[in-house]
């Protein structure tokens, strides 16, 4: 590597999206997690999040080079009976997040642009909770309880476990950006996928958020 160190490279800031929740990659984050009405319409998902800018540099001399993160690649929840792979997800052109695609609706979806489960910040997972095909990989998430055990397993066979510390249900017109998306000083995760009463046009109007933290 030359000594000479490439200028900070700032991460896009997704925006908030305001597109519809459908469980596709080309979906935005407005598709956050899929739901579907009984018409299989795909619901309007909840705003993307703020991801916290980060600066590339390359190591300093003398300093042993850091094993990159290995990739998250499957989730479960046996206390709710979810266990299912994880797929990468980043960001349209519009800088609003993707969704897994409507036919993958048993596959969550980590987003890149935050951290890696298991590493400082808050790592983000998105699932349907059901879409036009039917039932979808977090549509049981709604029964999950505080102290329950997340289990996230990587490319290397490494499994992380979060402890549910809390959870809620808010309004795709309100979801906190910055809370869930947003930098913080512990090893975080968060889940997120539709909830709620259905609009007039049969979308989930509430996106629910399952915030745990690394043992």
């Amino acid at each position: 590597m030359s000594p000479a160190q490439p200028p900070p490279v700032r991460r896009r800031r997704p925006r908030p999206a305001t597109g519809w929740l459908a469980l596709a990659v080309p979906a935005v984050l407005a598709l956050l997690a899929g739901c579907s009405s009984a018409h299989g319409a795909a619901a309007p998902v909840a705003p993307t999040g703020t991801v916290a800018a980060a600066a590339a540099s390359g190591p300093t001399a003398g300093t042993p080079k850091r094993q990159p993160a290995a990739a998250p690649v499957r989730v479960s929840i046996p206390s709710v009976g979810i266990s299912a792979p994880l797929m990468k997800l980043g960001l349209q052109a519009d800088g609003t997040v993707q969704v897994p695609p409507p036919d993958k609706g048993m596959t969550a979806g980590w987003y890149t642009g935050n951290p890696v489960p298991g590493e400082t910040g808050a790592a983000v997972i998105i699932g349907h909770n059901s879409t036009r095909f039917g039932k979808a990989v977090f549509h049981d998430l709604k029964d999950i309880a505080k102290g329950a055990d997340i289990t996230v397993t990587d490319t290397r066979g490494k499994s992380r476990h979060f402890t549910v510390t809390a959870t809620e249900s808010v309004s795709k017109q309100s979801f906190p950006t910055r809370k869930v998306y947003g930098p913080t000083g512990g090893r975080a995760l968060r889940l997120i996928t539709c909830d709620g009463a259905f609009d007039a046009d049969g979308h989930p109007v509430n996106n629910l958020i399952v915030y745990a933290t690394l043992d």
